[in-house]
């Protein structure tokens, strides 16, 4: 089965929550990735809120055309302390 995000929601900072449908899901912090010529320019608080889950290809992606695999996604989940 190949992963894909089903929903997605804007948390706080460069937070999102995530769920995936393979029935996972949590928080995605990903300030350490906002980095480069595609990536950085997310760190504009109001350009990361504009992201969306893309129906096409099933993860979070931004109009600057920066988006993050669903597998890399899945990786980052928040471990509950």
């Amino acid at each position: 089965m190949f992963l894909h995000v089903v929903e997605a929601r804007y948390l706080h900072d460069y937070t999102l929550w995530v769920r995936f449908n393979d029935g996972t899901g949590g928080d995605v912090d990903l300030e350490p990735e906002l980095d480069g010529e595609v990536f950085g320019p997310l760190r504009d608080l109001s350009l990361f809120k504009s992201f969306r889950v893309d129906p096409e290809i099933q993860t979070v992606v931004w109009d600057n055309g920066a988006d993050f695999a669903p597998e890399f996604l899945q990786e980052l989940l928040a471990v509950p302390k």
